[in-house]
């Protein structure tokens, strides 16, 4: 059976670069970025993208609190994920903390372990529904 393609996030906007941390750079401390970044490497700390997208490739490894616009973990993330409008977790991803996001998706193969904030805007500020913490797993 045959690897599907990874698939890619839309920036931003169009023609908005991405900054891209690669497979050998480890970094810790506090980051924050005026445009998407894709992380390959290692990195401790926390994370502020707060209209841009963040990407856990595959190679990735975050141990952060992290808060974006959107979020896909294709590798490993241990810590909070905040995000304005969606948290994708990729088959190949792993992920052991809360998520709190307008939408979250959770591929079959994933792993998760946490608890779901689905934050919902009324206008008068965002209210929530919680899920009980959960651990998604597949044999597949």
């Amino acid at each position: 059976m045959s690897e599907p393609t990874p698939k890619l996030t839309t920036p931003s906007q169009p023609g908005h670069q991405r900054t891209f941390l690669g497979r050998s750079v480890v970094a810790q401390g506090q980051l924050s970025s005026g445009e998407d970044l894709l992380i390959e490497g290692q990195f401790d700390g926390t994370i502020n993208l707060d209209d841009h997208c963040l990407t856990v490739g595959t190679e990735g490894r975050v141990k952060a609190e992290v808060r974006a616009r959107q979020v896909v973990i294709q590798g490993s993330v241990t810590g909070n994920v905040v995000a304005r409008e969606k948290i994708e977790i990729r088959r190949t991803g792993h992920v052991v903390g809360d998520l709190v996001a307008a939408t979250v998706a959770i591929e079959e193969g994933a792993y998760f372990k946490g608890s779901i904030d689905i934050a919902r805007d009324n206008g008068a500020g965002a209210a929530s529904e919680v899920a009980a913490p959960s651990t998604v797993r597949s044999n597949a």
